[in-house]
């Protein structure tokens, strides 16, 4: 049985055993791949507490390089920008820096111990230490593109609620929730009480933004991730009389989404790299 086949036999369910599976499914190539492309550097501080660390995985050429960042997913409670040993999300750090960009893969401060607005503050803490340290590690701090999938679009979908778009060129959301969608019990753990929900989500923000977006759900996202894809797809057609780049991947689920970047499956990967070559030209 052939990748997608395996992918699709999963349905459309999240949990940690579809977890594993998909990670089973891609090990191999992303084991060999985080040999040939190791971290330039690990665990970078950007802010005071323990989860505010980066990594960095610096491209071939020593010029000032666009800068992809990527926030994880983990539902708000659980999540690692990997490496050591780990390489789910430390892949798409070596897919940024082969494919020219200096790439930048975060941990963020947790649910429930930290409660919105805590993860897109620690986006902006990071935006903010490549303004002062980029340079140093070959990037280019006015050429910054953010991308999440899950928890993680969240949060950067946050960020431009919280920070606006000044100090960044586009951004990437994978599989977010931005508004469309009510409330679920897991979500209450970062969001707090559900009548603060509707103003806490960054809907206005990612709708009404002129900020470059580009936008993906997977085939096999759980329907609520569907759902969330096409209400902002039809309010930014409303809001601006057009569509932000955006694509559903077919064959990949929830999971896999983020997890094969890097990988021969190519179409994501090259779409991505594409939209943040053209955003900071």
């Amino acid at each position: 049985m052939d990748t997608e086949n395996r992918i699709a036999a999963m349905g459309q369910s999240l949990g940690p055993d579809v977890l594993q599976a998909v990670r089973d499914l891609f090990s191999a190539e992303q084991e060999r791949l985080a040999d040939e492309r190791p971290a330039s550097a690990v665990d970078l501080p950007y802010g005071p507490h323990e989860r505010h660390r980066l990594d960095v995985y610096r491209p071939d050429c020593s010029a000032s390089a666009p800068i992809l960042v990527f926030v994880h997913g983990g539902g708000f409670l659980k999540g690692d920008k990997g490496d050591q040993g780990s390489w789910a999300n430390a892949n798409v750090g070596r897919m940024a820096a082969k494919a020219g960009f200096l790439g930048i893969v975060i941990n963020y401060r947790l649910a429930p111990g930290h409660v919105w607005p805590a993860g897109s503050q620690d986006v902006a803490a990071v935006v903010a230490w490549l303004k002062n340290h980029a340079a140093s590690h070959g990037g280019d701090a006015g050429r910054i593109v953010l991308a999440g999938t899950s928890a993680g679009a969240v949060h950067v979908a946050g960020y431009l609620k919280l920070a606006g778009t000044r100090d960044i060129r586009a951004a990437v959301l994978l599989s977010g929730l931005y508004g469309y969608t009510p409330l679920d019990e897991r979500d209450s753990a970062y969001y707090g009480d559900p009548a603060l929900y509707p103003q806490r989500m960054p809907l206005e923000a990612v709708a009404g933004t002129d900020l470059p977006l580009f936008i993906a759900c997977a085939g096999h996202d759980p329907a609520r991730f569907q759902r969330e894809f096409l209400g902002l797809m039809q309010d930014r057609v409303a809001r601006h009389g057009t569509m932000p780049r955006a694509t559903v991947l077919q064959g990949h689920n929830h999971y896999s989404m983020p997890m094969h970047l890097g990988t021969a499956d190519r179409r994501l990967a090259d779409a991505i790299c594409a939209f943040v070559r053209e955003t900071t030209l």
